[in-house]
């Protein structure tokens, strides 16, 4: 049987170089997490994309909805810990109930969003979720999982090229079931991160003194919106986001943490 040749030795010590700059710990969860990206060039993508998304989207009027987007930031932004916060908060008019954080502190609200918040505490919960994502760097973890899955791929493949004890087929068999598995990987890394945003969200309400038990609230008026409107049928092994059911019910489980930094 002739045996695969090994990583090439600079791309081991690559590898292992990587592994350790990227390292990093997500404030309050203390999870570790690996990011190549640094804060800094994350802001700068932030704010080069916040700009492009002003000049392309159409920006909200409606003193009601600006004014309570103002009156919610301006209280989250003193107790969200965002790397180079330039903060600005501003209403997109746009039906879906959605809303976004970049990094450095830029913040998008839909006017759709506001048939579901409802109130200061609702709206709370959303800002706090989506800067939350910025906190714990999100993004820039995804795209480090996503560089390190196509890397694991690509390498998985040539050794198997080198195999030659394996056939065509069943080389093409095995690399489809390792790109298959690196990608329910990266589904299911973004689920998680969906809940840790979560969590974090409702630390950051309690500390501005919203009641963090608004968030759960918030997200059985997100359940119902979505079953009015068709919902969604992916499979939960196969979405982004965890299913309704399964984020309140992590909410609640966390609940007694948030509630102690609450002085509402």
């Amino acid at each position: 049987m002739r045996q695969t040749s090994p990583l090439p030795y600079p791309l081991s010590l690559l590898l292992a170089g990587l592994i350790a700059v990227a390292c990093t710990t997500v404030p309050d969860t203390g999870r570790q997490q690996f990011n190549v990206l640094n804060p800094g060039e994350e802001a700068r993508l932030g704010f080069t994309e916040f700009e492009k998304m002003k000049q392309s989207k159409a920006v909200s009027r409606n003193p009601a909805y600006n004014a309570a987007v103002q009156r919610v930031g301006s209280r989250l932004s003193q107790v969200m810990p965002v790397p180079n916060a330039q903060w600005e908060f501003v209403v997109f008019e746009d039906p879906t109930p959605n809303a976004f954080a970049l990094p450095g502190g830029k913040v998008g609200v839909h006017t759709g969003l506001f048939q579901i918040t409802q109130d200061d505490a609702g709206l709370a919960a959303v800002i706090g979720h989506e800067v939350a994502h910025v906190v714990a760097r999100h993004s820039g973890e995804r795209m480090t999982q996503g560089l390190a899955s196509a890397a694991t791929a690509a390498i998985a493949s040539e050794v198997l090229r080198r195999n030659t004890d394996m056939g065509t087929a069943g080389q093409a068999a095995t690399t489809a079931a390792i790109g298959g598995a690196a990608f329910l990987h990266v589904q299911r890394f973004s689920r998680q991160q969906e809940l840790e945003a979560d969590q974090l969200g409702a630390l950051y309400m309690a500390r501005a003194g919203y009641d963090p038990r608004q968030a759960i609230e918030l997200w059985k008026r997100f359940a119902a919106w979505r079953q009015q409107n068709g919902g969604s049928q992916m499979p939960a092994f196969l979405s982004t986001h965890p299913l309704d059911d399964v984020r309140i019910a992590e909410l609640e489980r966390f609940m007694p943490r948030a509630l102690t930094e609450f002085r509402g």
